[in-house]
């Protein structure tokens, strides 16, 4: 499948949301915004009013991760504010049927999420629900932390399976991504790569963008 960059916004200047997502628009896939709600993850990040802004700036593709113990809820909110895809986290609806309907029924995308310690069978009968999976790469909640590559097992699980059912999820990985780690994550089946520190928090996140597709276009 294509490969994706998919710029983290939590690693953005949040005072100066628009410009930096304007800087790095041109060459990227989609913006990957995390909700959090100081319940699910100790952190708390940016609700319906931030996605909405961003929103009237960009047409590029809104794909939010929801750190939220009540996903189901935001999802209206969501849809209104600009949204297009919605992941949920399995650790908080292991049966996933329900979202994954709700989400449709709304018109969003929708994909499941796995933390660093919960096994890929977890999601495996439901992968035919997702238009995307994630996978995280470190513990979520904050930024900057370093990657887990014991997570790579569970992208080449997932890849096995897209490719065996003939499915079109994309499997996505998210945390302490860099050019380094993506190549291991691409090279594991990954195709898209969720970037906040290494993109927004170089001196030059357009060359930061350019790096890191550089990296995993053309790995098999």
């Amino acid at each position: 499948m294509a490969v994706k960059i998919a710029p983290s916004i939590l690693a953005a200047d949040l005072a100066r949301l628009a410009d930096d997502v304007s800087r790095v628009a041109g060459g990227v896939d989609l913006l990957h915004l995390d909700v959090m709600d100081g319940h699910f993850v100790p952190n708390l990040s940016f609700g319906m009013p931030v996605i909405a802004a961003l929103r009237a700036t960009t047409d590029l593709y809104f794909d939010c991760h929801l750190m939220v113990t009540n996903p189901i809820s935001l999802f209206a909110p969501l849809k209104a504010a600009g949204a297009n895809l919605v992941t949920v986290h399995i650790e908080v609806h292991p049966q996933p049927v329900l979202a994954a309907s709700a989400a449709r029924d709304l018109g969003l995308d929708f994909g499941l999420v796995l933390n660093p310690a919960t096994p890929f069978e977890a999601v495996a009968p439901f992968m035919e629900l997702c238009d995307l999976l994630l996978v995280m790469s470190v513990n979520p909640g904050f930024g900057g932390q370093a990657f887990i590559p014991g997570v790579l097992a569970k992208v080449e699980a997932a890849r096995k399976l897209v490719e065996r059912a003939g499915l079109r999820a994309d499997i996505e990985i998210d945390g302490g991504v860099t050019p380094e780690t993506a190549r291991l994550a691409r090279s594991a089946g990954a195709n898209v790569f969720v970037a906040g520190t290494a993109i927004f928090g170089s001196p030059d996140p357009v060359a930061a963008v350019e790096r890191l597709r550089a990296a995993v276009d053309g790995t098999q």
